[in-house]
């Protein structure tokens, strides 16, 4: 079994690209949110994400992650790997 990763993005975002472009190096499945324009969603992210409403927003087992610079810190650290593994 694999963790539940789910990232909530715009097409265009280069931090949401640089994101996924992570994800999927180390071939992790995601549940992607493309919520371009759709201020709906984007305020139901941002409950979720503590009223982060920055793009992208990254959770993973439901445990609300940050964002790119986030996710790359957790690599960086050695982390990613443990919150990936169930």
């Amino acid at each position: 079994m694999s963790a539940n990763v789910e990232i909530y993005t715009w097409s265009s975002c280069p931090f949401c690209i640089r994101a996924k472009a992570l994800l999927e190096k180390k071939q992790v499945n995601y549940q992607e949110y493309a919520i371009d324009g759709d201020d709906v969603e984007r305020e139901k992210m941002a409950v979720r994400a503590n009223g982060r409403r920055s793009l992208p927003q990254i959770f993973i087992n439901d445990q609300h992650i940050g964002g790119c610079d986030e996710l790359h810190g957790l690599e960086a650290q050695g982390k990613l790997d443990q919150l990936l593994a169930v």
